[in-house]
């Protein structure tokens, strides 16, 4: 018994049971990798009974679990056996895929669901280590290799991996993974969004195969203060990162600089180069760079760009900007459910270019590394955001702990991507002191992370003096961002169109200002006059008239209209209309253009 209790008590103090995965593996994208996408074995699990017995206690956190853990796929060795699941008799499942898309039966499931993969493995040299690296999983998952746990991961967007260098076999791995969608008040996201919970492996699932002593993280960019200067870091890892030769290359600019690694295998260097064609919306041009240590060698594209504030100015490569954008949902835009595809990345943007966008604002968490990796070739700049929405549990110090850590896997993954301008802490929050100091923390967090980006954040506007005519940002946070944002839905759920004529705006803090939403619902197809709502005429006036009342807002310095397109949610119920969808698009779910697209077309033709 005493043994045993030991036994829980380390594994609850062990990075198993917190948020935080020190050492996370950057860079995959560019990596060798073997996927294990494709068809995976699944069992649909509501009450948990392949985790706890009927006690309620953990099965992995036990000794000797059950037959009937689901984790140990174990097998009947004779006809008396007592066992009530068996993995390779049920049902097929794609991944990367959420199931809710899949399988009508799973629709509007939110609860546990297991899924398992057999494969072979062999390793190209014994000594190399193996990871196995998710692009993402929503939303907590519990993973374990040929019966043995590897780690919990907490969050739906952002990536993780687990060394399986010592578990992996040549032969029959069997690869389970327990994955939760189930809302929670101190989740983050929280109870309560505005768009679909979809669950489960949504994103693909890699072996990833590198040299006993590798790369592990880099950060490479211009100086925020010198734009004749690359300055960053490289961090190693592995059995032997002490005092290693480190190679950085980047030949188009004949740059080829040895380093020498610290005892904890860090390097930080500052390389001149004074020739650099700068990363910008019209020439979007990338560098190839090269990484090398003895036993591992990793390339990617990085631009180079400069983006800064001044007075109410953005300037990029010190030249001002106007962000000319819209806000996207991470949904195919080619078939039901989550977007995660490259295809469906490329559709998406396309749609952006032809809209005459200069910039994305990926709502309202993070989206999948294609977008961004495309963003960059294609001279997009991107917001992206941590999905700190609505009230979540301000004063519960293990959902910080999440809301950084999500955010800190966001910022390693895209920290090296030219496109990316803007990390933005939250989506409508209350002005609250809980809420204050905890975006305030993690707003600290954030640019000790990265200097070289702007804090922003989707606030919420106010009546000035208690006019109501007057509108303006009274926030105590406005006074930490770089970008003051804000949504505002003046002309839907605030009035009809024509009020957006009666509105003046008094912001008085010195800073950028854009404006992160406004829109108006509208069945593609339904038409009538322009006061009448759901009909493409009344989000075609709004349109109209909300641009022309933005023009006249001092500080505005771009805008990100609410939303691309139409989008699932579950709080969109009303029948004929809505049917599970959120009809703020300027594009339908089936693709088809709304006549509000061709008003903020010819807006940014103009801009």
């Amino acid at each position: 018994m005493i043994k045993q209790v030991l036994f829980i008590l380390v594994l609850l103090m062990s990075p198993l049971a917190g948020f935080s995965q020190d050492n996370l593996l950057i860079n995959v994208y560019n990596r060798t990798t073997t996927s294990l996408s494709g068809d995976w074995k699944y069992i649909i699990d509501p009450y948990e009974n392949g985790y706890y017995n009927y006690r309620y206690q953990p099965f992995d956190q036990q000794e000797s679990p059950w037959a009937s853990a689901f984790f140990l796929n174990s097998k009947q060795k004779n006809p008396s056996d007592l066992l009530e699941y068996d993995f390779d008799g049920m049902d097929n499942i794609t991944v990367p895929g959420d199931w809710n898309s899949q399988k009508p039966e799973l629709l509007y499931y939110e609860g546990t669901l297991w899924y398992k993969k057999s494969f072979d493995y062999n390793r190209s040299q014994l000594s190399n280590k193996v990871f196995i690296y998710f692009e993402a999983s929503n939303y907590k998952t519990e993973v374990y290799l040929n019966g043995q746990k590897l780690g919990t991961h907490i969050g739906g967007f952002t990536p993780f991996h687990f060394d399986v260098s010592d578990l992996l076999k040549e032969k029959d791995n069997f690869l389970i993974v327990k994955v939760d969608n189930k809302r929670s008040k101190d989740g983050v996201p929280t109870l309560n969004t505005d768009w679909w919970n979809y669950g489960g492996l949504t994103r693909d699932v890699k072996l990833v195969e590198i040299g006993s002593t590798y790369i592990q993280d880099y950060f490479i960019q211009l100086a925020p203060n010198n734009n004749k200067q690359i300055k960053g870091y490289i961090q190693l890892d592995g059995v032997n990162k002490s005092k290693q030769i480190v190679q950085i290359e980047i030949p188009e600019l004949n740059i080829s600089k040895q380093l020498i690694a610290d005892i904890n295998g860090y390097v930080s260097f500052k390389i001149d180069a004074n020739k650099i064609q700068y990363w910008s919306t019209v020439t979007p041009h990338l560098y190839d760079v090269t990484l090398k240590v003895e036993g591992d060698e990793i390339m990617d594209q990085i631009g180079f760009r400069t983006i800064r504030t001044e007075g109410s100015k953005i300037l990029l490569n010190d030249k001002p900007i106007y962000l000319k954008g819209i806000s996207i949902h991470e949904e195919s835009p080619l078939r039901d459910g989550r977007g995660h595809s490259e295809e469906d990345a490329e559709q998406l943007l396309d749609w952006v270019q032809e809209l005459g966008c200069n910039y994305v604002r990926l709502a309202h968490y993070p989206h999948n590394e294609h977008m961004v990796r495309l963003a960059d070739q294609k001279g997009i700049l991107v917001w992206e955001e941590n999905p700190v929405y609505w009230t979540i549990s301000w004063e519960n110090n293990e959902t910080y702990e999440n809301a950084e850590n999500q955010l800190s896997e966001l910022i390693a993954r895209d920290q090296n991507r030219a496109s990316v301008i803007i990390w933005s802490m939250a989506n409508e929050t209350p002005n609250v002191p809980a809420r204050n100091i905890f975006l305030s923390k993690l707003a600290k967090f954030t640019k000790s992370k990265d200097e070289t980006r702007l804090i922003s954040a989707a606030l919420e506007q106010k009546d000035y003096q208690g006019n109501p005519l007057i509108r303006t940002i009274d926030d105590p946070f406005a006074e930490e961002v770089d970008i003051l944002s804000f949504n505002q839905y003046i002309g839907w759920y605030d009035g009809l169109p024509s009020k957006c004529e009666t509105i003046s705006w008094n912001i008085q803090q010195d800073k950028p200002v854009l404006i992160s939403e406004f829109g108006a619902g509208a069945k593609q197809g339904l038409h009538g006059d322009q006061n009448t709502r759901w009909t493409e005429e009344f989000q075609e006036n709004l349109y109209s008239k909300s641009l022309k009342m933005i023009n006249g807002i001092d500080k505005v310095q771009g805008i990100s209209p609410w939303v691309l397109v139409d989008f699932r949610s579950p709080r969109r119920v009303l029948p004929k209309i809505q049917d599970g969808w959120n009809r703020k698009g300027l594009i339908s779910d089936d693709g088809y253009k709304k006549k509000a697209f061709y008003i903020l077309q010819n807006f940014y033709k103009n801009k």
